[in-house]
């Protein structure tokens, strides 16, 4: 950034030569303007003579682009970081303040819980199944967050589990994907998913299913199509 500096300084300064018996007054100009390269500050200590007279520091105004920087800053900071709006989120869900909930949704929201399924499509078939989840549990049922991505991305990861009164609630554990957007100056939830720890946990079983479907594809790949 390219500045000017100006200097303010008296107009004469005085100085006394062995040789003379009165004072020789050597002018100095009443302003000076010169180049100053700045980086990261807004004020610099001028190193010319009326300076090192006065010792006096100049204050540099910022430019107009370097306001509107500051002004752009300043909005991006008033925007929500994306693990924030994921807290309220949860936070909004244990208060059942779901008319808050709502609008950290974005309108055309699509919300997938594996447990259905089908996924729910737009805020308000969202808010319609959020409103019988909480109208079908106790409000002693609080979701209680595990560990959170912090990072300012659009993309986060979360795990939860339940507590009941304050003690972790059995197959309550689950994990959750959310995908972030700004929206109408503020960030919304635009995408996410639920996985749920099942009831029925069939262990090595499941290995056994997995292997018995891949198999029956590989015979049948048509089957594929099926699915």
């Amino acid at each position: 950034m390219l500045c000017s500096l100006s200097i303010s300084s008296p107009g004469t300064v005085l100085q006394f030569l062995p040789s003379l018996s009165r004072p020789f007054p050597i002018p100095i100009p009443t302003a000076q303007t010169l180049p100053c390269s700045l980086t990261n500050t807004s004020t610099c200590t001028s190193l010319s003579p009326s300076s090192l007279v006065t010792g006096s520091s100049v204050r540099i105004k910022a430019t107009s682009s370097e306001s509107t920087a500051e002004a752009v800053s300043g909005a991006d900071q008033r925007i929500a970081s994306s693990s924030n709006v994921v807290r309220d989120f949860y936070e909004g869900i244990n208060r059942r303040d779901l008319d808050f909930v709502e609008g950290l949704i974005a309108e055309n929201c699509v919300y997938e819980d594996l447990v259905f399924s089908s996924p729910f499509v737009g805020r308000k078939a969202i808010i319609d199944f959020f409103k019988k989840f909480t109208q079908s549990i106790s409000s002693d049922l609080q979701f209680v967050i595990d560990d959170i991505s912090t990072e300012d991305t659009a993309a986060i990861g979360v795990t939860w589990h339940l507590d009941w009164k304050g003690k972790p609630f059995p197959f309550s554990k689950g994990c959750s994907f959310y995908r972030l957007e700004v929206l109408d100056g503020k960030k919304q939830i635009v995408y996410g998913r639920d996985c749920v720890e099942p009831a029925a946990k069939p262990g090595e079983f499941a290995l056994i299913i997995i292997r018995g479907v891949t198999s029956l594809l590989q015979q049948f790949p048509w089957l594929a199509d099926r699915l």
